[in-house]
């Protein structure tokens, strides 16, 4: 039996007929096949590396605009789903594809920022206050204040990354997939584990390097250093950044999809994660969860600037010897 493998970036997109036609797909096939009479069965030719198996090249450009048409499909319903609820269609309508994408990225990133930090703070702050953070370490209305006002400030441009990734996605310059079953399970859950991997490393030396090279701290890293003690970090610190500071920090997100083959829905769900992680880092209650570079680790990182740089887990620090525990500092203050 020929099998027919189009090749699209870095998935092969397989075809299964029977022996006798080209009309009977297997379970495995994601496009209808090509029949008999089909003029661009003259593109199919045999691949001499595999006896039994031919190859449609390279990828006819109709099948691979059929297949990014996908990443189009779900981006215009998340637009439709966000911009539709807040504002009226003749407002939004009329835009282009990509600065739809945009605004959608904007009114979602400022609702997380605020729900997220304000549910935050009213927990720690007020039901559990005193509780988990000492009095003296509750940051100040003003404190918390500069932090939502350098935020905001930075939101838009913050926006435009993941703006740019789906464009560079739904023009196919990625190893995104559409669809889970396109690759299998495990195969999604390796690729997303290899990403995770790509995405703390490339966070790590990226933080690194902008404490290490002066005039990047300076201009950049410095705005959000300001915030040093623990009566000065809250959930609202997160994403008190200089925009480009947030932007190169968010960098390695995009970087991985051009190096692992990444589910686009997991990618777009991680970079808001990442509104949700950096609030919870910044909350100043050390979560004892090992190996999670929770707030206690990072805590430790504001007020001595030269460790724990890494981002979801200890482990780059651990390798690279800038690892300080917070209950190895408790111990040493009693």
């Amino acid at each position: 039996m020929e099998s027919i493998f189009i090749k699209y970036s870095h998935i092969q997109l397989c075809y299964r007929p029977s022996p006798s036609s080209f009309s009977s797909p297997s379970s495995h096939s994601i496009l209808s096949p090509l029949p008999a009479d089909h003029p661009r069965r003259s593109l199919v030719k045999p691949d001499p590396t595999r006896p039994g198996h031919i190859y449609l090249f390279p990828s006819i450009p109709s099948e691979m605009e059929d297949y990014l048409k996908l990443f189009v499909e779900e981006t215009s319903f998340y637009n439709r789903m966000v911009l539709g609820t807040f504002l009226p269609e003749s407002w939004w309508g009329p835009l282009p594809h990509m600065l739809q994408g945009w605004l959608r990225n904007y009114i979602g990133g400022v609702l997380l920022y605020f729900i997220s930090g304000f549910l935050w703070c009213f927990y720690i702050y007020h039901l559990k206050r005193n509780v988990y953070i000492p009095k003296d370490a509750i940051p100040s209305k003003e404190a918390m204040l500069l932090q939502i006002s350098v935020a905001m400030k930075a939101m838009p441009w913050y926006c435009a990354l993941p703006s740019l990734s789906e464009y560079m996605i739904e023009n196919g310059w990625t190893k995104c997939f559409a669809r889970i079953s396109d690759v299998g399970w495990p195969t999604y859950i390796i690729n997303a584990a290899i990403y995770l991997v790509i995405v703390e490393f490339g966070i790590y030396w990226m933080h690194k390097l902008l404490h290490d090279i002066k005039p990047l701290y300076k201009y950049l890293h410095a705005t959000h250093h300001i915030y040093n003690k623990q009566n000065t970090l809250s959930p609202f610190a997160g994403l008190a950044f200089h925009p480009l500071d947030g932007i190169l920090q968010a960098v390695p997100h995009v970087v991985a999809l051009f190096l692992v083959p990444m589910h686009f829905t997991t990618h777009i769900a991680l970079i808001f994660v990442e509104a949700l992680w950096t609030a919870n880092i910044h909350d100043c209650i050390h979560g004892k969860v090992w190996p999670v570079m929770g707030a206690g680790y990072h805590t430790i990182h504001h007020t001595t600037y030269r460790h724990n740089y890494g981002h979801y887990t200890i482990w780059m620090d651990w390798m690279f010897g800038t690892l300080r525990d917070p209950v190895e500092e408790d111990a040493k203050k009693m």
